[in-house]
């Protein structure tokens, strides 16, 4: 087929490939703006741009996907469909219209739960058994569009936002190669959604990092897989900040108020919600490295006794 591949992370690069590979013509390979990143502002390149440019495939990077010459470029390519994988931006009608089988995108959820922004971290910020992708056909709606294909995996109990972001961008490319045949052949019998069964993912922001621990330590655990790597679990240690990055549901419970540490027999505890706490395995206080939460005791137990 002849594709126009819209993309902009990781999670987006695998696709590509697994399409260049199957050798679909892939007319334009479009993907946001770079960005300044770093101490000098230098400009980086997206995932989807590098590895476009390492395959020999021609960019775009239009700072709205609205832009006339844009939309006026993919009609005249006038491409069979349109692949979407985490470009991050809305589209709109007259973009949607364009391909002749549709505009076709790999969502990272079991939809229609998980709609939204960051549907893999919140499959395991609420303690979901299942995630997956949905390759489905887009319309106006937020990713309300009818289903194609799925394909499903188990979480396991140490699930991270970051291990399951992983392990579904490297599905990503065979459900998309299984659906554009299909799709071609005439296989595929879209599926629309059940709206009364659909939730909601927004996006994260590092206020969602900051530790409530009113809420349960099965809750707050889980919070703090789902938001491995970013933007990471922390709360406040004297006064500094203290970053979480590993912890389990404990069957020790700390004498004391939600939020109240405790040092037993060499490890460190914190008190959760109904009479539950946390065993701290890896953190991070202000100015120091990551690091397990044994040693930390070792060179700061006396700001615990302050």
């Amino acid at each position: 087929m002849r594709i126009v591949y819209m993309g902009t992370p990781d999670f987006a690069v695998q696709p590509l490939k697994a399409l260049y590979e199957a050798g679909h013509e892939i007319l334009l390979v479009v993907s946001q703006p770079d960005k300044p990143v770093g101490r000098h502002a230098e400009l980086k390149p997206t995932p989807v741009k590098e590895a476009a440019l390492a395959l020999g495939l021609p960019v775009m990077q239009p700072l709205k996907a609205t832009n006339e010459e844009f939309l006026t470029e993919l009609e005249r390519l006038a491409p069979d469909v349109i692949v979407v994988a985490a470009y991050g931006k809305i589209l709109r009608k007259r973009l949607l219209d364009i391909p002749k089988y549709g505009c076709v995108n790999i969502h990272g959820s079991l939809l229609p739960r998980w709609r939204g922004a960051a549907p893999i971290q919140w499959a395991v910020i609420e303690g979901d058994e299942k995630a997956g992708l949905t390759t489905m056909l887009m319309g106006e709606g937020l990713d309300t569009g009818d289903m194609l294909l799925k394909e499903e995996v188990v979480l396991s109990a140490d699930e991270t936002g970051g291990s399951l972001f992983d392990r579904l961008s490297e599905l990503g490319g065979p459900l998309i190669v299984r659906t554009l045949e299909g799709i071609e052949k005439g296989t595929i019998t879209p599926v629309p959604q059940d709206d009364s069964l659909s939730t909601y993912a927004p996006m994260l922001t590092k206020e969602m990092g900051e530790l409530s621990f009113d809420k349960t330590a099965a809750e707050i655990e889980r919070l703090i897989r789902g938001l491995t790597p970013w933007p990471g679990t922390y709360t406040y240690l004297k006064g500094k900040l203290f970053k979480i990055h590993k912890a389990e549901v404990s069957s020790f419970v700390p004498v004391g108020d939600p939020g109240t540490f405790c040092v037993d027999e060499g490890c460190l505890y914190v008190k959760c919600g109904d009479e539950t706490a946390l065993k701290l395995l890896e953190v991070q206080i202000e100015g120091k490295k990551r690091m397990p939460a044994s040693d930390f005791l070792k060179g700061s137990a006396k700001l615990l006794e302050e």
